[in-house]
């Protein structure tokens, strides 16, 4: 008899949105803010919790097996901890945090993929627009406190992969940056504290430029760093030696993401950069399974979005003129797609 293929990917794939619903819930109660550097034993946690006592042994245990909570003992006097990834990610105090992106995919996506057959046969968004619902740019824009968790949710997404890409990306020809899409300016201040000889413009809607300014001062860069405000499908980009976009063309159609590319070539000098930081699906699209899922996630919420291939960009970007390209690999899943004028 032939040796038959292994089954535990099937079922492990299968079975995966258990694991997943745990660590979004878990997120969602605050568990690891709450447990912060204590430890505490299971009825101590589940009361601080509010939980019934019937689930959380077999919560707080999944989270331990699963790798997201330490344990000290066994049994009803264990006492669980965070491990170090839990303090560091999913802490709300620490400067690190990426569970508002856990909360949105518990509050929003969750739902909303378990419509991805409908998704596929119809090629329309699943999202609240299905149901007469505002959009999801449109709902945030009209909201400052909605806006502001949404934008927080996206920083802490971003983090890595901008630090990573100060890191990697030769600034040394350049002096002035815009970072186009710029939200709370964080990859702006990135750039502003490692490389000291460059300016920046963090260029969003008119709602974002109050809490763009808000985290520059923060920082202690607004002498460095200014905001603009427009609209890049109706305005002009500010100029700039080095444009980025991080996470911005992948929210668009063929014909939109050209005009951006567009408008960013008309922006930049000869010899300037523009960069997409995306999750960019390997050009064999066979590999990066993330972004092939990060562009389902598109049609889910956009209907006619998605993402692409570095191949893809090289193709888009020469089209309208830019004549030298490369990647970067930055964190995980995700790299900065480069084109030269």
């Amino acid at each position: 008899m032939p040796h038959a293929p292994d089954v535990t990917p099937i079922l492990q794939t299968a079975f995966s949105f258990w694991s997943s619903k745990v660590l979004l819930t878990a997120v969602e109660f605050g568990l690891f803010t709450r447990l912060a550097e204590r430890k505490l034993s299971a009825v101590e946690l589940g009361r601080e919790l509010e939980l019934h006592p019937r689930g959380t042994f077999d919560f707080f245990d999944a989270l331990v097996a699963m790798g997201f909570l330490g344990r000290v003992g066994d049994g009803p006097t264990g006492k669980y901890h965070n491990t170090e990834a839990g303090l560091l990610y999913l802490d709300q105090a620490s400067p690190r945090y990426i569970g508002g992106i856990l909360v949105m995919l518990n509050a929003r996506l969750f739902r909303f993929w378990n419509d991805l057959p409908t998704a596929l046969r119809s090629g329309q968004p699943q999202n609240e627009t299905k149901h007469g619902g505002q959009g999801i740019f449109e709902a945030l824009y009209a909201e400052l406190p909605m806006l502001e968790q949404f934008l927080g949710a996206m920083t802490g997404l971003s983090r890595l992969n901008f630090e990573a890409f100060v890191e990697r990306f030769d600034f040394e020809p350049y002096t002035t940056l815009c970072d186009v899409g710029g939200a709370t300016g964080l990859l702006s201040i990135e750039v502003a504290k490692r490389h000291l000889h460059l300016t920046c413009t963090s260029f969003d809607l008119p709602p974002v430029e109050p809490i763009a300014k808000k985290a520059i001062a923060a920082a202690g860069l607004s002498a460095r760093i200014q905001t603009a405000s427009g609209d890049f499908f109706h305005d002009p980009l500010p100029k700039a030696d080095v444009i980025t976009m991080g996470m911005i063309l992948h929210d668009w159609n063929l014909e939109k993401k050209l005009q951006l590319i567009r408008s960013a070539y008309e922006a930049l000098p000869p010899g300037g950069a523009l960069v997409a930081i995306e999750t960019l699906i390997d050009d064999r699209r066979r590999e990066n399974v993330h972004g092939l899922l990060m562009s389902l996630n598109m049609l889910i919420e956009f209907g006619d979005a998605f993402d692409f291939t570095g191949a893809d960009f090289r193709q888009w970007c020469g089209q309208v003129g830019f004549t030298r390209f490369d990647q970067i690999h930055l964190a995980g899943p995700s790299s900065a797609a480069i084109a030269y004028k």
